[in-house]
């Protein structure tokens, strides 16, 4: 639901409906063995502020398309924020690490878009990186919570009260189609954004890196580090550069 956040307003309540969590921890810890990082889909920054803010001297990047988020991501100065996306934006090696947080990669709605992301990341990372990235799995139903029932309360740094709610109106082929509606008394109608992400099981998932120079090196259920079952709520892969395909020779 991106689109959303390219109005700067609702921007600014990303960070208070998507409070620092146990996600944000588990790639932060990442972040140390690595001298430059490139965070794909970055928001409002708040893994590469951590880093900075932590003690990390070296490159950070942040790449994202609405500059709704960017514009709250570039209060942190001492980090390179990037408009845009991996089509519009290339990187030739330079980077140890490259994350994709946030289920951003379920915005990828077909085989052909994934690969297209894992081939520039792949090109992005030095030998010896590591790519991480997560995904809902499918087996938990996530969408299932997905229902105004479900909504979030926030309080505007105004003061203003605003409710976060979603309705999921198709949920077809791996394919979940929903709208996110911000309403709050003061504003004369509410606002809605329309979206569409998708739910890729971890078999398949497995398939998708083929051909693009990646081999998956460590697989989770959670971000405690469990191991994937049936029901975990997500699908958590670091992933290494293996056989450097035909197309990608530096």
């Amino acid at each position: 639901m991106a689109d959303a956040f390219e109005d700067a307003d609702l921007a600014g309540y990303y960070d208070l409906i998507n409070e620092f969590g146990e996600g944000d921890r588990f790639y932060l810890e990442l972040v140390p063995a690595a001298d430059a990082v490139l965070d794909v889909g970055c928001g409002t920054g708040t893994l590469l502020k951590a880093a900075r803010a932590g003690g990390h001297p070296g490159r950070l990047v942040g790449l994202d398309p609405a500059e709704g988020m960017l514009l709250q991501a570039r209060r942190e100065p001492d980090v390179e924020w990037i408009r845009g996306d991996l089509g519009t934006v290339a990187f030739d090696g330079g980077f140890d690490l490259v994350v994709m947080t946030g289920h951003a990669f379920q915005v990828f709605l077909t085989d052909d878009e994934v690969r297209t992301q894992f081939t520039a990341i792949r090109r992005a990372l030095d030998p010896g990186g590591r790519f991480a990235f997560e995904t809902r799995n499918p087996g938990a139903r996530a969408w299932e919570r997905w229902t105004p029932e479900n909504g979030t309360d926030i309080v505007g740094h105004d003061g203003e009260r605003v409710r976060v709610e979603h309705f999921v109106e198709s949920v077809a082929d791996g394919l979940v189609t929903m709208t996110e509606t911000f309403s709050c008394p003061d504003w004369p109608e509410p606002r809605v954004d329309r979206g569409t992400l998708r739910f890729t099981d971890a078999d398949h998932l497995d398939s998708l890196p083929v051909g693009t120079g990646f081999e998956v090196a460590e697989r989770y259920g959670s971000w405690d580090r469990a191991a994937l079952t049936g029901s975990s709520r997500e699908i958590i892969t670091i992933a290494r550069p293996g056989r450097t395909p035909a197309g990608l020779q530096r």
